[in-house]
């Protein structure tokens, strides 16, 4: 498998404008109905800039910690693929020791915060394809992502690259190296070039599919929530999907 902090390269090199990412909102939220579809040109230009936010901004490196507290996304998607970028370890688990946490929930944002202490650093995320700014008064220390992500580079030069053996995720309490990876991702059994589609409230499995699909070329349809039935069978159809999970 591809290494992550490389795999968006091999997709560009590929097909740069082919779709990857196909994120459907089901949810019973304000982003409910929306359909977002990124590319790997596209996708490059977030997550350069997500990079570049924890490389300049929180000193991430090769060994730091992140907590990713948020739900499967597309956003969360870049914001994995940053971390990596960076050569950081993705952290699914609630961990103290984390270096930055980025999340949509302000409550979660908040207990990180009075858990770490002082030099704590949190990311903002708002959902929603076209916010600006997050609702309402973001509180200092915490990065408004919707107003402040468009300011960095689409760029991405790393200072430092992960060795294999560095720590690449953390879920359920284990670590999981960068060229561990791999063999994780290829838990999922799909074929090279499908066209997947995945509905879960799991980012772990969101993430090892993501990684399994992109590995082999392919693509992903995104369920967000609970859509009907009949909803759901005329995406499939309409979207080309290949393999559901």
């Amino acid at each position: 498998m591809t290494r992550p902090d490389t795999l968006l390269f091999a997709l560009q090199r590929a097909d740069a404008a082919r779709p990857r990412i196909t994120t459907y909102d089901d949810t019973d939220s304000p982003t409910r109905g929306e359909r977002i579809e990124l590319s790997a040109r596209v996708l490059s230009n977030w997550v350069a800039k997500a990079a570049n936010a924890l490389q300049e901004d929180y000193d991430i490196e090769p060994g730091s910690l992140v907590r990713l507290a948020l739900p499967p996304h597309w956003r969360t998607a870049y914001w994995a693929l940053a971390v990596w970028a960076v050569g950081g370890c993705v952290s699914l688990d609630a961990d103290a020791e984390a270096e930055v946490c980025i999340s949509d929930d302000r409550a979660v944002l908040d207990e990180f915060i009075a858990t770490s202490g002082a030099g704590a650093a949190a990311i903002l995320v708002t959902l929603g394809a076209l916010a600006r700014q997050a609702d309402g008064e973001v509180r200092d220390g915490v990065l408004d992502e919707a107003a402040q992500l468009a300011t960095y580079a689409d760029q991405f030069d790393p200072w430092a690259e992960a060795d294999d053996e560095d720590p690449a995720l953390r879920v359920d309490g284990a670590a999981i190296s960068y060229a561990e990876l791999a063999d994780w991702a290829a838990a999922q059994d799909i074929a090279p070039g499908a066209r997947a589609h995945l509905s879960t409230y799991d980012t772990a499995l969101f993430l090892q599919v993501l990684l399994r699909t992109w590995d082999g070329d392919g693509s992903l349809v995104l369920s967000r929530g609970e859509p009907p039935a009949d909803v759901l069978a005329e995406r499939l159809t309409t979207e080309s999907v290949t393999h559901t999970l």
